[in-house]
């Protein structure tokens, strides 16, 4: 389960940073959102996988650690906003700029009209 679960962070983290080496903004939202993930699986892993055992402190003898649970929950609520926020600022730079290229640079086209 163990390498199930790391080789799932591998691939994620590999997708991911793949995904923010790319030129245009939504590939590179994307990159970001799966190292979030990524990075929300490995803290929750930080609890140590275990199979039946109790959330709430005192109802076995045995319990799952609450504290990676807590920051893998508010990690979710800050990568949600910080994707939203990407996402506004990604609208705002292809309204700005009228191409959506993460460099800023503008494309050459034969297109007379767009200079």
């Amino acid at each position: 389960m163990e390498l199930l679960y790391a080789s799932c962070v591998g691939v994620l983290v590999t997708c991911g940073i793949y995904l923010l080496l790319r030129a245009r903004t939504f590939p590179v939202v994307l990159g970001l959102t799966m190292l979030s993930y990524a990075v929300n699986l490995f803290l929750f892993s930080a609890g140590r996988l275990t199979i039946n055992k109790a959330v709430v402190l005192g109802t076995g003898v045995e319990y799952a650690d609450p504290l990676p649970q807590a920051l893998v929950l508010t990690a979710i609520v800050i990568g949600f906003a910080m994707t939203a926020f990407v996402v506004i600022l990604a609208i705002r730079g292809r309204a700005d700029l009228g191409n959506d290229h993460v460099d800023g640079h503008l494309v050459k086209s034969n297109n007379k009209e767009q200079k």
